[in-house]
């Protein structure tokens, strides 16, 4: 299973967080291109690092929303999530040719993400703009949400993503993190997660119901102080 972390979401190359060391223990990076979060100083960083560990480069582009860190849900038209992932993607495609490397994918980040799991229409402006982006760019999505059926209309490569310290709702969404108990806390806790969806392709939802998930790719948020022995539990359990 691909391992990715979202990466980039400071500012500036003085102090690089968990972002560098992580990279030794995944696949995939979704770099922050301005909007919620980064800038180009950190972007240009973080692609040179990541070309160089040979970990896939993707982009992770959010609403226009820093003070709110782009987790403040916003009322945008299929065509506006269209422009702002195409700009957002293009801009770290610059940086990842310049590089001498390769787009590999578009995360969505935040409540962009979030809301485009549940409506169809904005999960289509997205996927339009990860087919315009050319090549064989995938698209990151919630799995079994509206991000995958976007994706499977406009015929471009998509991965389910699965998460390993969040809580699941019944029908299948990220419990909100305002909510109690929507973060899992405990690594032990987290690593059972992760290798039930793995393994056996089902998750318990908050409320204790079992659901069928569909498991491509693994998000491990670096923003914590154990990230990086967590990413190394991750990685060997996977192993």
């Amino acid at each position: 299973m691909d391992i990715n972390s979202d990466m980039g979401e400071g500012f500036g190359v003085w102090d690089m967080g968990n972002d560098a060391l992580l990279l030794d223990y995944i696949s995939s990076t979704n770099i922050a291109c301005g909007w919620h979060a980064g800038d180009p100083a950190r972007m240009k960083k973080l692609v040179e690092l990541a070309t160089h560990k040979k970990v896939h480069i993707g982009a992770h582009p959010g609403l226009p929303d820093l003070v709110g860190f782009g987790r403040r849900e916003m009322a945008i038209s299929e065509q506006d999530a269209y422009n702002y992932v195409l700009y957002q993607a293009g801009a770290l495609q610059a940086f990842v040719k310049a590089a001498g490397s390769t787009l590999h994918h578009v995360k969505p980040h935040g409540a962009l993400y979030n809301q485009a799991a549940k409506d169809i229409k904005l999960a289509r402006g997205i996927a339009k703009a990860v087919k315009d982006l050319g090549g064989d760019v995938i698209l990151y999505g919630l799995a079994g949400s509206c991000l995958v059926d976007a994706a499977k209309e406009l015929d471009i490569p998509v991965w389910q993503e699965v998460f390993a310290d969040r809580r699941y709702s019944k029908e299948g969404f990220l419990v909100p993190r305002g909510q109690a108990g929507a973060m899992i806390e405990d690594d032990a806790d987290a690593l059972k997660q992760v290798l039930g969806m793995s393994q056996s392709g089902k998750v318990v939802a908050i409320d204790g119901s079992e659901i069928s998930i569909e498991a491509d790719t693994l998000c491990i948020h670096g923003d914590n102080p154990h990230a990086i022995e967590f990413a190394k539990k991750i990685k060997a359990a996977l192993s």
